[in-house]
């Protein structure tokens, strides 16, 4: 994605993507960190898992699951 097109995200964005805010106890802080979303390898499906689920496909039963990749806007500095 070119720097021209890129958008930057809004704060009600950033909460309701796991962000944290000031007022947050350690609890919420552990509430919202332990589901990562992954997609199946096999199947592209997107697979919720949470810390101590078991690494498998519910669509599938596919093993292979790979990270999303971040929304945000990543640049390299090339020499």
């Amino acid at each position: 994605m070119p720097r021209e097109e890129y958008q930057v995200p809004t704060a009600g964005a950033g909460a309701s993507a796991g962000g944290m805010t000031r007022g947050a106890t350690g609890g919420e802080r552990h509430e919202s960190r332990s589901v990562m979303t992954y997609i199946c390898g096999d199947c592209g499906g997107n697979v919720t898992l949470s810390k101590d689920a078991l690494v498998a496909c519910p669509h599938c039963a596919g093993r292979v699951l790979y990270k999303e990749r971040t929304k945000r806007m990543v640049q390299f500095e090339a020499r």
